[in-house]
């Protein structure tokens, strides 16, 4: 008796030993750093089988070492598992699809030099992907035809670069014009003119529009045969097969006489078979708002679809979930009671009832209705953040879910809380010390209740007070929501107490909140972000004497605004923002937002003018950083330009970043990096007032990677 209690003190003592030793050996959580966003890993768009026995996904990294990004896709057991990568590391490879019958996964790559985005085949039983498409062109989206015998193609015209590539490429028995272009193949070409004939005639990531269209393919796997079956000078998008294979929805603004000026999209059926391009077509919708994304029902009774019911007040009005009558009908809005945006409609198995995604109070929710309308469900409970989802067969979903302390990981729900199958960013997060974010509501200057999540710094301390920095985003119709922010994390990792305000503008909290900034920026949202200062001061978490300001995009224009009408803030840096908009009126892509909301300039000057901070701009006296990207036709640098080159004119402190070759979202990580360094940099000098330089050291520019290097 004795003997078996000592020989259990002492297997004790050793498991207690091994577990201090073990405890003594791992390292405690370190603050998160700039570098550290590219160690975090992007689990999107989850894919589950018919059978709902496996989910398929994309992983996206960033490597500053070799300054790109790549995408590959994975698969697991949707009960969790090991899991299995499908596609190599040394390509990207995106939008993972599975065939109905469960046997193929379908995704896009591209795939050889100068080779467009193509559609790859893979066995799910193993194998090496091959090429399906091969179109001049990329192909822009697909889909499964119920069968899993052919897809859906959205192509664009091809340009006529693209049809000369492709023919120079075709055999020929030796022609003096086929030797002729062998022989300048090697040779610069001279860009051709750049004609512009349409009202809305930019993009970002695409640049100058011209009459090129996006189409619907019909593609044979079999015999690779390709059939065009909408035609027209319209773009067609989103395309949905009728659950027997014999229609195909999609959606398409075909508004006469120019569909550049409106939102009228709307819900078409076209024949599968058909032979005449789109001659002849069924128009499923007549709303004048857009209506988009369409999906069948399984019993082929009901198209459901994505509507906006106010095409007045653009995207400040709700994206409702509509049904219309798959032969045509009246429409019938689901969730008119909700007051929430929706996105990504897919029916139940059963056809009764559809789930949605529901941007609301700062999360976006997985939730479901009948089709009868009624009582919205949410069958994942939980403050986060859905990225993407898609039901089986059989009733079960898979989720990309993110909440404040995780990236991005994949859930499988079937009854109950959702089960985390994906631990893609596991590792890294056990190295990490986190801000976990607390929602706040506060009252604004006229009492109407706004959210934000504050962070407090890691190193926090109750009584003593931080500087702070204010980061308004962008949209003006977008939110923060519940889910892992590196940016917030970074700032509370450098000492900032961190405010991430919803204000008026914000989608989340019905359309009266949001519409409340139309052709009034500047006014009810600086009210609301200014409260959520004053209420982290009030709370003794923030020194009133060390705040900082900076957004991006919106977020931008909102710093511009805030820093026109205080001097409380010590440092600002406004990233792709705009101080005056009728030199950017035909010189950015949102030709057709500004005169829905504002009214033409020559004919609505004073509000153009009231909306504008670059005419308060003579009251700034705060030290201000503008950057931007060089190709961003979505907020072009020249918005930054104007606001440097009026402080420096007044001899204010300012300076003004330009990002070669990047958009509106920035990727290459370099820049993502130096972006990064340099916001701490300048809070550190204005805001800290620490005495370190406003500006990081300069960085060596990464070796680009060599052929044939491991």
């Amino acid at each position: 008796m004795k003997l078996t209690i000592l020989l259990r003190l002492g297997t004790l003592a050793l498991v207690c030993s091994l577990l201090t030793l073990a405890s003594a050996q791992a390292p405690a959580p370190r603050p998160i750093t700039v570098d550290d966003q590219f160690e975090i890993r992007d689990v999107t768009d989850a894919q589950i089988t018919a059978d709902g026995k496996w989910v398929a996904y994309v992983v996206s990294t960033a490597s500053l070492k070799e300054d790109k990004n790549e995408s590959r896709i994975w698969m697991i057991p949707a009960t969790g598992g090991d899991p299995i990568a499908l596609t190599a590391e040394d390509v990207s490879s995106e939008h993972p699809r599975w065939s109905p019958d469960g046997k193929f996964l379908a995704f896009t790559s591209k795939r050889g030099e100068g080779k467009p985005t193509s559609v790859f085949l893979l066995n799910r039983m193993g194998g090496e992907a091959q090429r399906l498409t091969d179109t001049v062109q990329d192909v822009d989206d697909f889909a499964w035809s119920p069968d899993s015998k052919r897809l859906v193609l959205v192509l664009r015209d091809p340009s006529p670069e693209e049809q000369e590539e492709a023919a120079s490429k075709k055999p020929d028995s030796g022609s003096a014009a086929s030797t002729a272009a062998s022989d300048s193949k090697d040779k610069p070409k001279t860009p051709r003119p750049i004609v512009v004939d349409r009202f809305e005639y930019k993009a970002d990531e695409i640049g100058y529009l011209d009459r090129r269209r996006a189409h619907l393919y019909l593609f044979d796997i079999a015999t690779k045969a390709k059939t065009q079956i909408t035609s027209g000078d319209y773009d067609d998008e989103s395309p949905a097969w009728s659950p027997d294979g014999k229609s195909l929805a999609f959606s398409s603004n075909r508004s006469q006489p120019d569909p550049d000026r409106n939102y009228d999209s709307n819900i078409w059926v076209v024949a599968a078979d058909n032979a005449d391009k789109g001659a002849h077509l069924t128009q499923i919708t007549t709303n004048p708002g857009s209506d988009e994304h369409p999906v069948w029902s399984p019993d082929g009774k009901w198209i459901a679809y994505v509507t906006q019911l106010e095409p007045k007040l653009a995207e400040y009005s709700t994206h409702h979930l509509a049904i219309s009558p798959a032969a045509g009908g009246s429409a019938k809005v689901l969730t008119a009671a909700l007051d929430r945006n929706v996105e990504h409609p897919q029916f139940a198995p059963d056809s009764r009832s559809i789930y949605f995604m529901a941007d609301d109070d700062a999360t976006i929710d997985i939730c479901r209705i009948s089709i009868n309308g009624g009582e919205v469900t949410r069958p994942v409970p939980g403050r986060l953040i859905v990225a993407s989802f898609t039901v089986g067969k059989t009733g079960e979903l898979a989720a990309a879910l993110s909440t404040s302390d995780r990236p991005n990981e994949i859930y499988t729900v079937t009854t109950g809380s959702p089960q985390r199958i994906s631990h893609t960013n596991d590792a890294f997060l056990a190295q990490i010390k986190l801000s976990l974010p607390e929602y706040v509501k506060f009252k604004s200057k006229d009492g109407t209740t706004i959210a934000g999540f504050l962070y407090k710094p890691l190193d926090f301390v109750p009584g003593q007070k931080y500087p702070a920095i204010l980061r308004p985003h962008g949209g003006p119709t977008w939110a923060y929501y519940a889910e892992f922010t590196h940016l917030a994390q970074l700032y509370a990792a450098n000492g900032y107490v961190v405010l991430f305000p919803n204000p008026r503008g914000s989608t989340g909290y019905g359309q009266n909140f949001c519409k409340a900034i139309f052709a009034d920026w500047g006014n009810k949202d600086f009210q609301d972000d200014m409260a959520m200062v004053d209420y982290a001061i009030a709370q003794g978490l923030v020194d009133p004497d060390k705040l900082g300001v900076g957004g991006w995009s919106y977020g931008g224009i909102s710093t511009d605004f805030i820093i026109g009408q205080t001097t409380r803030f010590k440092a600002a840096i406004s990233g792709a923002g705009s101080g005056e908009y009728v030199s950017m009126y035909g010189h950015d892509q949102y030709v057709k937002d500004y005169e829905t909301e504002l009214g033409r300039p020559w004919e609505n000057r004073a509000t153009w003018d009231r909306v504008a901070p670059f005419w308060k701009v003579g009251n700034i006296t705060t030290p201000a950083l503008f950057m931007g990207g060089e190709i961003d036709w979505n907020v072009p640098i020249l918005g930054g330009e104007h606001m440097y080159q009026a402080l420096k004119s007044l001899n204010r402190e300012t300076e003004l970043v330009v990002y070669p070759g990047e958009y509106h979202g920035f990727k290459t990580p370099s820049h993502l990096k130096d972006r990064e360094e340099r916001y701490l940099a300048w809070y550190a000098h204005y805001v800290k007032q620490d005495g370190s330089p406003a500006r990081p050291p300069e960085q060596p520019k990464p070796e680009a990677q060599k052929p044939g290097r491991p």
